[in-house]
């Protein structure tokens, strides 16, 4: 039986398939059509994942989408409402594309099967938004119990929720509603430190430990009414988002010690503080709300999932210090994630189908869901264009090779295998580099991804040998959660004696000290965004780590994903070659086909696409 799953029009559309209960193919839509965060309807993740299970014509069973539009377009109709006068700009802006597009979802999906070749199927289900994060949490989680637990910033009302998942079945128990939101409280404060909504968030999170935590009580004294049990209300005395385009208003900016930042400019201590600061506050709604739900559903494990469970700091200590004894953060744990839970809902909830969960159980298979290229394939395509390459059939001397060029203090885009589903690279569509260089954050960051240097580049480790580098006694196979460097394997502070007290200049020095045996994925605080790679999952990745160990006699390898600042990740051959030649990446491994930047045609390049890197 094939369920195709639908998340679109909102952000990051998708589309997965499950067939018999087992996910076997999903991916977002702007790795296809190279718009970021691309919201249209899926039709290319669409016939990706019907071609990649080999669905016929007529063998879509049922089609779910991960919202019910209707109950989000009342809700929108009375936030304007509510916001009178302030709001009608928005308001024209908005009903337009409601009554063209989002109100008429069914004949768009039909409409959108039929020019792909598909019947439409006679069952078309709607899930609540939150009961799609909480599916895509718990259905492919290892555990047969589990408390469920989702955040984001809104659905049709739902902010936040609790759900206890047990077998097949997943129950709602409580919600935070709109307008109080820590997905969107979170938003406010990227907004005003100057990143993009929906996308700078990682920045933000990024930013925080430069800073130091002096807004907490006022945040909580004046913008924030927490309770005990992670519930809170907002006063939205401080906000724009009710009616108008910005996320804050002039009252905030007074609240904050002035204006949101402008885009792109010199970032000060303001920011810095003001990251940590909203950081503090995000693990203790979390940290309270999680104690909440282990409370109400006496569970001992969790699984997460919205937009807020990607913020990998909170994670960790939720793993540390919270009251479960594991948890599993959906990889993909945005809306893109929701076209997952919604063709797993539909198969276990609505079906009633059984469920497979166990200790070693990955119903994500890795998230390696997306296209793979045949080596074959890659060959012609180089063949065809002129550009040099040697092919290494042995995986060993694949892997040894690999390892040879990152150890010399090479930068390798590294291409091999299924595409990764979700925001993470973890090794098949990856940029990677020796994490013992002084300078490789640096480089990679300004010369290779074109983003800003603060940025920290998160660790790929053998999983065997994670323990001996990382405070971390889970795996963390997505990327998920921020560990500890193991004192051992760190460097006494250079003399700083803490944070700088400057602006510019004093942030970029600080960056670029040296705090451990591995540095370039070194935080200023010490910390990581640990992958655990294990051969199961990843072998490709993990034989060119395991070469890269035997060596350096280091099990650890700068992981960051194979774009840059403003693209998608790389899906196809063609998207990798175009990101490496723009680039200053040394060499570019295509499947078996191993490519040296020197020995390439000259591109040719307007440059014209740099302008849009300040975009996200």
């Amino acid at each position: 039986m094939n369920i195709l799953g639908i998340s679109a029009f909102y952000h990051d559309a998708a589309a997965a398939l499950v067939q018999d209960g087992r996910l076997v193919a999903a991916a977002q839509e702007e790795r296809f059509t190279r718009v970021k965060h691309d919201e249209r309807l899926p039709r290319n993740a669409i016939a990706y994942c019907l071609e990649a299970g080999g669905v016929a014509p007529g063998g879509i069973d049922a089609v779910v989408y991960y919202d019910k539009p209707l109950t989000t377009f009342v809700r929108i109709l009375r936030t304007y409402f509510r916001a009178g006068l302030g709001g009608i700009r928005t308001f024209h802006q908005a009903i337009p594309l409601w009554t063209r597009q989002k109100l008429w979802i069914p004949y768009l999906i039909e409409r959108g099967l039929g020019e792909l070749g598909y019947r439409m199927p006679r069952d078309l289900w709607f899930t609540e938004h939150h009961e799609s994060h909480a599916a895509s949490a718990f259905y492919p989680s290892p555990f047969e119990r589990a408390a469920v637990l989702t955040f984001d910033g809104v659905g049709e009302w739902a902010t936040s929720s609790i759900a206890a998942g047990e077998g097949n079945r997943l129950t709602m128990l409580e919600q935070m509603r709109f307008p109080h939101s820590l997905g969107l409280l979170y938003s406010a404060f990227t907004y005003h430190c100057g990143f993009r909504v929906n996308s700078g968030e990682y920045k933000l999170m990024g930013l925080a430990p430069y800073g130091e935590p002096r807004y907490v009580e006022r945040i909580l004294d004046r913008l924030v009414d927490l309770h005990d049990d992670g519930s809170f209300h907002l006063d939205m005395r401080y906000f724009g988002f009710l009616g108008g385009p910005r996320m804050t208003n002039r009252r905030f900016d007074a609240l904050f010690d002035g204006p949101a930042r402008r885009p792109e400019s010199r970032i000060t201590r303001r920011e810095t503080d003001l990251a940590r600061s909203i950081q503090v506050v995000t693990e203790e709604i979390v940290l309270r709300m999680a104690r909440h739900a282990a409370e109400v559903t006496g569970m001992r494990d969790a699984c997460l999932a919205g937009g807020v469970a990607l913020n990998c700091v909170a994670n960790g200590r939720l793993l540390r210090e919270g009251p479960f004894e594991r948890i599993w953060v959906q990889p993909a744990a945005g809306d893109a994630g929701g076209a997952v839970g919604a063709a797993l809902y539909g198969w276990h909830q609505v079906l009633h189908q059984p469920r497979a969960a166990g200790a070693e159980a990955d119903g994500m298979a890795g998230a390696y869901l997306g296209p793979a290229f045949p080596d074959d394939e890659i060959e012609a395509y180089l063949r065809h264009h002129g550009y040099p390459y040697e092919r290494i059939d042995d995986r060993t001397a694949w892997a040894e090779r690999i390892a040879a060029h990152v150890a010399s203090g090479e930068v390798v885009g590294l291409f091999t295998g299924r595409m990764e589903f979700g925001p993470r690279a973890l090794g098949h569509r990856s940029i990677i580099g020796d994490p013992r260089s002084p300078t490789m954050q640096s480089v990679m960051n300004l010369k290779i991804k074109y983003r800003e240097s603060f940025r920290p580049f998160a660790p790929a480790v053998l999983a065997e040998h994670a323990a001996e580098w990382f405070d971390l006694d889970a795996e963390s196979p997505y990327m998920l959660l921020v560990a500890p460097v193991r004192e051992e394997r760190c460097t006494p502070a250079n003399g700083r004696g803490g944070r700088p007290t400057g602006d510019g200049e004093d942030l970029l020095a600080w960056v670029n000290e040296v705090r451990s045996a591995i540095p370039a994925v070194t935080h200023v605080d010490r910390s990581a965004r640990v992958q655990t790679v294990s051969a199961d999952r990843s072998p490709d990745f993990h034989a060119v780590l395991r070469a890269f160990h035997r060596r350096t006699g280091c099990p650890v390898l700068i992981n960051t994903s194979f774009n840059v600042r403003g693209e998608p990740i790389v899906c196809t051959p063609v998207d990798a070659y175009r990101c490496f030649m723009r680039t200053e990446i040394d060499r570019l491994v295509l499947g078996s086909c191993i490519l040296d930047k020197r020995a390439q045609p000259a591109w040719h390049d307007d440059g014209a696409w740099r302008h849009e890197l300040t975009l996200d």
